[in-house]
């Protein structure tokens, strides 16, 4: 069958580094780190003691008080980037066939800050189970999806993927399939995610996960730096309005790039652990260029999952070589997660966002806090450290592997 043709027509964006789509573009070519010490509770007693939080962030700015006590923060996030989304991209429901809108707007955890709420609530309360009626509803990382559709009225596909930090690129491709496929004309798509609590840090802490370097927050991501000693945690959400070419050509939708094509695949190694040659990142790439039916060549830029984890840093590099050859030298690379953290669930959407910026604006967004490269890594490949660089680009890739070995991979393109 014939596939149609998918643009993107909407961002919206509320990241540390900035709470719109136009603040966080500023920072993100500034090069800009949103680390900073805890303030959502205090810290003292955890390893970790500092994280990339929003700056600035008051629900009520957004909601009326009854109705930010009914939505956990990561909720919040969702509807507050859809709203931006779907703004930028002039949706106006009661103009559109509201029926062949969907929405998948997704978390890798959910509402973690609710359900550490009520559980402390429970057992100050000497364990008498006298949950908040709106716990359940609240918790489920499925329910931003049903938020964003009832706010609009969109009554298309609906609902969330879950694949750790993979979880918002697998959203994207749903998505770029459902309209590809027919099935729908507009999707409202993104990831969010509120967990910088003290069951998040702490259960991170536990696994040896996230950085230490409690002495210096800022320069603490340093992905693929020989000192890297693991992703610093990350709050917010982004939302893409994905939309089928000829109805957004129809109703004179500006179009920022074209949704290429994308690749799916899993390590089937390791619960936390990449797997050391890179396979899965390797095959997830390979796939997204074939149905992309692109060249490696034809890639100009890579957005990396680069996490500064250990091996994760040193695993991805080696994929992209298998996959790339000699055109690897000629890509610019970067890991944004050097200055907006790890945003888990909604990493893909944020970093879907970012390479999308650097077609539009023919301009790589830096890897920052590059000290000392791993002698590991291969010194050759251009990460674009420390300062954004201006160069054509024709299409981006997006990667982001989760734990459990799941790999998501977005292609975007000049349209």
């Amino acid at each position: 069958m014939d596939l149609k043709r998918v643009v993107v027509t909407g961002l919206g964006a509320l990241t540390p580094i900035g709470n719109t789509v136009k603040e966080f573009k500023q920072a993100l070519f500034e090069g800009v780190s949103g680390a900073d010490t805890i303030t959502r509770f205090d810290p003292s007693n955890f390893k970790t003691k500092f994280a990339c939080e929003l700056k600035g962030y008051d629900p009520l700015d957004y909601f009326e008080r009854k109705e930010a006590r009914r939505l956990d923060i990561y909720a919040q996030y969702a509807l507050i980037t859809s709203e931006e989304a779907v703004k930028d991209a002039g949706l106006v429901p009661e103009e559109l066939d509201v029926d062949r809108i969907g929405v998948i707007m997704s978390s890798g955890i959910g509402g973690l800050h609710t359900f550490e709420q009520e559980i402390i609530g429970f057992t100050e309360n000497n364990f008498v189970p006298r949950f908040n009626p709106f716990f359940i509803p609240k918790m489920i990382s499925d329910i931003a999806s049903g938020h964003v559709s009832m706010r609009y009225g969109f009554r298309g596909p609906n609902y969330g993927t879950v694949a750790a930090c993979a979880t918002a690129t697998m959203s994207i491709a749903n998505a770029f399939d459902h309209i590809r496929l027919g099935r729908a004309n507009v999707m409202v798509v993104g990831g969010s995610e509120g967990s910088v609590t003290r069951v998040g840090v702490g259960g991170f802490n536990a696994m040896h996960a996230i950085s230490t370097r409690n002495d210096d927050p800022k320069t603490a991501s340093r992905p693929f730096d020989v000192d890297r000693d693991g992703f610093v945690m990350g709050e917010g959400a982004a939302t893409l309005i994905l939309e089928e070419y000829e109805h957004a050509k129809a109703r004179g939708a500006k179009i920022y790039c074209e949704v290429a094509g994308a690749g799916l695949s899993a390590d089937a190694y390791h619960l936390t652990a990449p797997h050391p040659e890179g396979l899965g990142a390797a095959n997830v790439m390979r796939f997204a260029l074939e149905d992309a039916n692109l060249k490696p060549e034809d890639i100009d830029y890579i957005n990396v999952h680069g996490t500064s984890t250990p091996l994760g840093d040193i695993a991805e590099p080696l994929a992209i070589k298998k996959v790339f050859g000699d055109h690897a030298y000629d890509l610019s690379i970067s890991s944004t997660k050097s200055m907006h953290g790890h945003l888990l669930g909604a990493a893909g959407a944020v970093e879907s966002i970012a390479s999308i910026f650097a077609i539009t604006d023919n301009r790589i967004p830096p890897t920052i806090n590059q000290f000392n490269l791993d002698p590991k890594i291969d010194s050759k490949l251009d990460f674009t450290f420390n300062k954004a660089k201006d160069r054509e680009v024709r299409a981006a890739l997006s990667n982001t592997f989760g734990f459990g070995g799941h790999n998501g991979s977005i292609i975007f393109k000049k349209s």
